[in-house]
């Protein structure tokens, strides 16, 4: 029972802080807010995000209210686990936690982004509005790969660097954050 009830709650929280990190990284790449996707997106972040940006305003191209939103979902994901494990609070591990959280979801967002990408690039035919999405989001980190490693015979090898970079750059993370505890 109670792994049902974990399963539950953290399938929730991400869903919800993918959301609001995509809005964020839609913002950053300045991607066409047109599109179906970055409609929904909008339309389900909206109802936070906008009474917040009362108070907090955007910083150049961050848009602080999402970033602050994302880091109170964390927080309260990793609260609300603290809880039901141990029945009370540790604040300086949900500070941390929170963080550690968000860098992980953001890692997992941009994994699973670049693979919808590249499994779409097989079948679509480029008028897709959601492939069309999904290359203004990667692109900003797969052109400079390709100016490394260009394309050869036709095979695009930027999304596998990328991948094994990012791969790399989670296991390195994660090692610093075991060995703080």
């Amino acid at each position: 029972m109670n792994e049902a009830f974990f399963f539950l709650i953290d399938t929730v929280f991400t869903l919800v802080l993918m959301v609001v990190m995509l809005r964020l990284w839609l913002q950053l790449v300045r991607a066409d807010f047109y599109n179906p996707l970055s409609q929904f997106v909008v339309k389900a972040t909206n109802p936070l995000i906008i009474p917040m940006r009362r108070f907090i305003p955007s910083m150049g191209p961050v848009d602080t209210a999402s970033l602050v939103l994302a880091l109170l979902i964390a927080a309260a994901k990793v609260v609300t686990i603290q809880l039901l494990l141990a029945g009370q609070i540790n604040l300086g591990a949900t500070v941390l936690g929170a963080v550690v959280l968000l860098v992980k979801e953001a890692f997992s967002l941009l994994f699973w982004v670049i693979v919808i990408r590249a499994i779409m690039s097989w079948f679509s035919q480029g008028r897709n509005p959601m492939e069309h999405l999904l290359h203004q989001l990667t692109e900003p980190l797969l052109s400079p790969i390709r100016k490394i490693i260009p394309p050869m015979g036709g095979l695009d090898l930027s999304v596998l660097v990328l991948l094994v970079g990012l791969q790399f750059l989670q296991i390195l993370v994660q090692n610093l954050v075991s060995g703080l505890f």
